[in-house]
């Protein structure tokens, strides 16, 4: 099975400022994350990300948060190492029901009092990248598996501080059903043809 632009979402996961200079290959997976950024923006992918208690471990990186918010995307703060714990699935899937307005809004969880408009209903594609890719990469991407959706983690624009629990991660990963990509494996299996209107585009950040 290819990946599909039409059904994909992508979520980056806490590239954050005091947590990335300790990540193994940093610089290389900033890059890509930032290209996935860049590449869902032109393929009209909706693009989501994470922030693990921001207050602590900062925002994400200024640039990645920047295409991040040129695309229409929104962050989620977060306490749980999984970002499903805080809300996640409905942001990806919004609920059919509408919150309760005035007064019961509030004692809905914070996460469902003001949830983002969604960009696109019943895509069920989920591309991931984000770090610690053994510990909040993994916990959400394990945890959207067994909320059904597909799960695709771009191998290339994930770390953690060590390259051993980085490539733990992924074992675990591919062994509970997520597919492990690369940032150019999504590029053209998004395009899927040289003829795609938006090809020069795409190939311009992957060059």
């Amino acid at each position: 099975m290819l990946l599909d632009a039409d059904d994909s979402q992508l979520v980056l996961v806490d590239y954050q400022a005091r947590l990335m200079p300790a990540i193994f290959e940093n610089e290389r997976v900033v890059a890509n994350a930032l290209r996935l950024a860049r590449m869902a923006r032109i393929m009209d992918v909706p693009i989501w990300g994470t922030a693990q208690t921001p207050d602590k471990l900062g925002q994400n990186l200024p640039d990645l948060q920047a295409a991040i918010d040129s695309a229409g995307g929104k962050t989620l703060a977060k306490m749980h190492f999984s970002a499903v714990a805080d809300g996640l699935v409905e942001w990806l899937r919004p609920p059919a029901r509408k919150a309760p307005q005035g007064g019961n809004a509030r004692s809905l969880p914070k996460h469902m009092q003001n949830p983002p408009e969604p960009q696109d209903e019943g895509r069920s594609m989920i591309v991931m990248a984000g770090c610690e890719a053994h510990v909040c990469l993994m916990q959400t991407a394990l945890e959207l598996l067994e909320e059904e959706f597909d799960v695709w983690v771009v191998t290339d624009a994930c770390s953690s501080r060590s390259e051993r629990n980085r490539d733990a991660a992924f074992d675990r990963l591919a062994g509970a059903g997520a597919e492990l990509v690369t940032t150019e494996m999504v590029a053209f299996e998004w395009l899927r043809t040289a003829e795609h209107e938006r090809f020069k585009d795409i190939l311009a950040l992957i060059k």
